[in-house]
């Protein structure tokens, strides 16, 4: 089983609101102490951390549900509920957050960035804050927010400083088991290498750098053939590319011919990469005779010009090639701290309601504003269901009604409650005689 995954689902849930309280105050000789119930607490927040010491998704593949705490609910005394704990979920740097659409909420590209996955729902107020001077004993509390329940799809793109690009069987698993300390595995047959490596390449005097070992490309990559979607998505975050090359290919086309498709590929999943800083190197130039790794030019094809030859079996050429690639790396690094486009973060903005018609000729309101606005314990009484009528007018919920069509009698739906709808309700005046609209 690899212990590598660059592609999860997350299942999130953020934590409830705690429900707020109906109490009073009830002490000796204190007459008429007047309603103490406190609110509940706020539900924990789900936040997606990038470190750097994670470098798989592997976690989230058989376990994707990740969960925040959920909000105490309110007491007598006006006590009020705990919150509830806010869940930090590790992800690798280079996690990219889709919705199950394919739309990019977030990229988290550098180590410490925060995205908050999943809000936690709202606690709700005890009936110490309904008090009005009409109102002296409100005998009723808003229930708790649910919180933000949602599945995404998490891909990893790599960071590194350096790709090798190249088909498959070209040497690129020699070449970064030779500079650095991976050790991936290494055979004579094609796409030995299933999964990305990476590569600490040490450089005497000079600063390191990471290498990305990118499994071999194919023609046809672009559009996803043999995974290439996969593959390519870890190039995209490199700060140099090294396209390597076979000098001595069995069944991979000229030398010429490799690189011709290579940069074909490459162009056409993301233009911006043919600008990136890149070494075009032949490689297994121990398997050619009268080779000079000097002169780049000598034993290439036709129309090949090589920045360099090199054996990673040998090493000829080695030296010359981690020198070039650090300096490469160091100017990349002075001109952009992280190369390709700027980190995206999108959050939606708050929502408020739609009115839809119904087939059998009432509405749904849907929304987290009205749903919260009908979030009582207790729609039932006179007292709570004025507070209900109240809210949803200040919204805008009985104009939007009116403009869909909605008419005296008809069922409206909001949350899991069902209201019978009149167009200018009276408030409630204490008397509970001649009330049309109710609940059920």
């Amino acid at each position: 089983m690899s212990g590598f995954v660059d592609e999860a689902q997350l299942h999130v849930k953020a934590g409830d609101g705690g429900a707020g309280a109906v109490a009073f105050r009830r002490e000796a000789h204190v007459d008429k102490g007047g309603p103490d119930g406190g609110d509940g607490g706020r539900g924990g927040n789900v936040w997606l951390v990038a470190t750097t010491n994670q470098s798989s998704l592997l976690a989230f593949r058989d376990h994707p549900h990740r969960r925040g705490g959920d909000g105490g609910h309110g007491g007598g005394k006006k006590k009020r509920g705990a919150r509830g704990h806010d869940l930090e979920v590790l992800v690798p740097v280079g996690t990219r957050v889709r919705r199950a659409g394919g739309e990019l909420l977030c990229d988290l590209a550098q180590s410490g960035e925060r995205w908050l996955a999943g809000a936690g729902g709202r606690g709700g107020r005890g009936n110490a804050s309904f008090l009005t001077n009409k109102r002296r004993a409100p005998a009723f509390a808003e229930q708790g927010e649910t919180g933000h329940e949602e599945w995404y799809d998490l891909e990893l793109a790599l960071v590194a400083d350096v790709a090798l690009v190249g088909y498959p069987n070209v040497g690129k698993s020699t070449l970064i088991s030779r500079i650095s300390a991976a050790k991936p595995k290494i055979a004579d047959y094609p796409f030995t290498t299933l999964e990305p490596h990476l590569g600490v390449v040490r450089v005497d005097g000079g600063a390191d750098f990471v290498v990305a070992d990118i499994p071999g490309l194919v023609e046809g990559a672009a559009e996803g053939r043999g995974l290439g979607h996969r593959f390519l998505r870890h190039i995209t975050r490199a700060r140099v590319l090294v396209v390597l090359v076979d000098l001595a290919p069995v069944a991979g086309g000229a030398p010429e011919d490799q690189l011709r498709a290579l940069l074909d590929e490459l162009g056409r999943y993301q233009p911006a990469l043919l600008e990136r800083p890149r070494l075009v190197v032949g490689s297994k130039a121990d398997l050619l005779t009268g080779v000079d790794p000097a002169a780049p030019a000598a034993g290439a094809g036709a129309g090949l010009r090589p920045d360099l030859l090199i054996s990673a079996v040998s090493g000829r050429g080695i030296p010359e090639l981690v020198g070039r690639l650090a300096g490469l790396v160091a100017e990349a690094r002075s001109a952009s701290p992280e190369p390709g486009p700027a980190i995206v973060i999108h959050r939606p903005l708050e929502e408020g309601f739609v009115v839809e018609r119904l087939a059998d000729g009432g509405f749904a309101v849907a929304g987290r504003a009205a749903e919260r606005a009908v979030a009582l314990n207790d729609v039932t009484s006179d007292e709570a269901a004025d507070e209900v009528q109240n809210r949803l007018r200040r919204l805008g919920v009985d104009r939007a009604l009116a403009r869909a069509g909605a008419r005296d009698g008809d069922t409206v739906h909001i949350g899991g409650l069902a209201f019978t709808w009149y167009r200018d309700q009276a408030e409630y005046t204490g008397e509970p005689a001649g009330r049309r609209r109710r609940s059920r």
